[in-house]
């Protein structure tokens, strides 16, 4: 037992106790951010990750409960702090190595992200776990205020969590990013041990503190003197990557914007103002549903490509970009070109919000949004978010929506979800696929782009049939009716992760 003359002792275990529960949260919120450019930000990763730590943790409390029968001194605490302190760093300088391998050799979004979640933040968490009944241990002098001193410390960590959430979320992420952030977490929890260790006087306590002194410096060193060849930003919202590539399909130089396991924009850098993705050259439909068309909104801005061509290929119209990360929009003006213009204005909120507010009309809605590659925000997919598109619509407007399916039967429930949804409130829909509009079997497995068309008037326009351009897009049609598995979302049930998840089995 450490002696009560000893500094330590006056080091209240609860202090302890509420910046691990700082550290368990801001862990966890870093580890979606870990995560994320590998198997996205979906329910289903954070159901993965939130069922890993709440269960390492459970462990960890019962293995500390046992551990404080036969132990009861500052020494142990200390040295799970130093434990905790030394796997943080090693994990964030090697989480890069350990998920490449695990999506290589582990497929499946929710087995991969699972294991992952089990490797990279079960032994920390477990190790966390085990403070609190250590700490309760060592705080309880009196068998009669049990109850009270458990009380207090439970609502310490407790609000240890909460400070570390709001904290971590609305000021350190988005500020300088998940690597520093549990790089700082490493120091923090250093400094919590090192109290004891100067107390103690222990060579050998003293010894390995300063071990892990020099590991974490050692290891952020070399962490910021890596050669990127990418840019790695965290938003309020989302990991950002930025960086150059080859496009496959034609051999020229692209810059791609990765938003977490996304590929969400791209520009050309031998031609900024050409559509890289054949996806967004689908939206010119609106020359034929709407030839006449003035003001027109976008949902999802992300690299801003299609706005930026849009300017340029409709000069004197106007468009109105909702996007709800202002870290996106700032990495499109410093990275992909995007600039001020009298016919562009741009709205940070969230797409559902606006449009349930929106008085504005427009002609045309053009929805891209995406939380992942597959997954679009359900309380964009729903009948009444759909409802709130036709109510902004001007009389023969449109909206366009980007959906990414597979067509094979089975797989294409989400897409055929979504059809359903917009005819539940369209008097006319029209479906196109970008990519493989005449599949043959092995391309029926494929994820390609589906262009969804919600007519607000059922009377479509003979408009524009003499451009070839238009004409190549008119000819993608197709027709899904005859295909089974649709269903209308709606707020209160839209599984739109779980039929996600059935397309990529």
């Amino acid at each position: 037992m450490t002696s009560p003359n000893n500094p330590v002792s006056k080091l209240v275990p609860g202090t302890i106790i509420f910046f691990v529960g700082v550290a368990t949260m801001s862990f966890e919120i870093a580890g979606a951010r870990i995560l994320g450019p590998y198997f996205g930000t979906s329910i289903i990763v954070w159901t993965g990750l939130i069922g890993v730590i709440m269960g390492s943790l459970s462990l960890g409390y019962w293995i500390g409960g046992k551990v404080s029968i036969y132990k009861t001194d500052y020494a142990f605490l200390s040295l799970l702090l130093i434990a905790s302190s030394v796997i943080i760093s090693l994990t964030t300088f090697s989480h890069i190595y350990i998920l490449d391998r695990i999506v290589k050799y582990i497929p499946g979004l929710k087995s991969g992200s699972f294991v992952s979640s089990v490797i990279l933040f079960g032994p920390v968490s477990c190790l966390f776990g085990m403070v609190l009944p250590y700490g309760i241990k060592l705080s309880v002098k009196n068998p009669g205020s049990t109850g009270t001193a458990i009380g207090k410390l439970y609502a310490l960590s407790t609000f240890g969590s909460i400070l570390g959430t709001f904290i971590t979320g609305f000021f350190v992420l988005p500020a300088i990013g998940f690597q520093k952030n549990l790089y700082l977490l490493s120091a923090l929890l250093l400094v919590l041990s090192l109290a004891h260790v100067l107390g103690k006087k222990s060579v050998l306590h003293f010894g390995l503190t300063f071990f892990s002194v020099l590991v974490l410096a050692f290891l952020w060193i070399k962490s910021q003197n890596k050669k990127l060849d990418y840019i790695d930003l965290d938003t309020m919202y989302n990991r950002v990557l930025v960086f150059e590539t080859r496009d496959k399909s034609n051999g020229r130089n692209v810059k791609i914007l990765r938003v977490n396991n996304e590929n969400s924009s791209a520009m050309y850098t031998d031609d900024i103002d050409e559509l890289a993705f054949e996806v967004l050259k689908y939206y010119h439909l609106v020359e034929y549903y709407v030839p006449e068309f003035q003001s027109t909104l976008m949902i999802g801005g992300s690299g801003y490509a299609y706005p930026r061509n849009y300017l340029t290929r409709y000069p004197g119209k106007q468009i109105k970009v909702v996007e709800i990360d202002p870290g996106l929009t700032q990495v499109a003006k410093e990275y992909f070109n995007l600039s001020e213009d009298k016919n562009l204005s741009i709205v940070h909120e969230d797409g559902r919000t606006y449009l349930n507010q929106a008085s504005e009309k427009f002609d045309a809605i053009f929805m891209d949004a995406y939380k992942s590659m597959l997954t679009i925000p359900f309380q964009l997919t729903t009948k009444e978010s759909v409802e709130q598109m036709y109510r902004v619509l001007n009389d023969n407007g449109a909206v366009f929506a980007n959906v990414i399916s597979s067509m094979e039967q089975g797989r294409n429930n989400f897409l055929l979800s979504q059809i359903a949804t917009y005819k539940s409130v369209f008097p006319m829909v029209h479906v196109y696929a970008v990519q493989y509009p005449n599949p043959g079997p092995e391309e029926r497995q494929y994820f390609q782009n589906f262009m969804i068309v919600g007519l607000k008037s059922d009377h479509v326009p003979d408009y524009q049939r003499n451009n070839p351009e238009i004409l190549k897009y008119l000819a993608h049609k197709i027709n899904l009716d005859n295909e089974p598995g649709g269903m209308i979302f709606t707020d209160e049930y839209a599984p739109v992760e779980y039929l996600a998840s059935r397309m990529i089995q």
